[in-house]
């Protein structure tokens, strides 16, 4: 019998942690999975209070220790991350972190990228503008992260239609249906890809 070893799975979150609560619930009978650590910026972030419910230890830090030291980079490659995947992270990776680990971090952003997407673009201001273009879809791009925002390599996109009547609260309504049934399991597909 083949012995799998354990992937392990660095959450980064800035906000209420819905999408990492929604991945912790995926792995949670997957014994070949843990999600190890949730990582934020915010000591006010929703995600912490959920990490302490599903018993998952969380690490915050400050700007400084993030963009000044390599401390956060050296303390995933201690912990032996295989995967870092941003769930609702807002700030932009460092290319230390970035080099460190190659096509092993992704993040979701709720547009159809390239649209809507760079600094700035996050959260209600994306669906702002999607409705401010008068799009008639929006959705999700869930992809590889370098040292951009929203520029990394395109894994997966899921659309949702945007109607003349839709607000932009209408539009994140449905953006999160699909950040939630989609975004788990394409993290555990580049869980696999990473494995071969």
């Amino acid at each position: 019998m083949i012995k799998h070893s354990l992937k392990r799975i660095a959450l980064f979150a800035s906000g209420s942690g819905s999408n990492a609560e929604k991945i912790a619930e995926y792995f949670t009978s997957n014994p070949e999975v843990e999600i190890s650590l949730i990582v934020s910026n915010n000591p006010k972030a929703g995600v912490i209070e959920r990490a302490r419910r599903l018993h998952i230890p969380v690490l915050l830090f400050d700007r400084t220790t993030f963009y000044d030291t390599n401390r956060i980079t050296q303390l995933l490659i201690d912990q032996r991350i295989d995967l870092i995947v941003l769930a609702g992270f807002m700030w932009l990776m460092p290319g230390g972190l970035v080099q460190a680990f190659p096509n092993k971090i992704i993040n979701i952003h709720p547009a159809l990228l390239p649209k809507f997407g760079g600094k700035g673009m996050y959260g209600h201001f994306v669906h702002e503008a999607v409705v401010a273009a008068n799009e008639t879809e929006s959705g999700i791009t869930i992809h590889y992260v370098n040292e951009h925002y929203d520029e990394g390599q395109i894994i997966f996109q899921a659309h949702c239609p945007v109607t003349p009547t839709d607000t932009p609260d209408d539009v994140a309504r449905k953006v999160q249906v699909l950040e939630h049934e989609h975004y788990p399991r394409v993290v555990s597909e580049v869980l696999l890809m990473n494995n071969e």
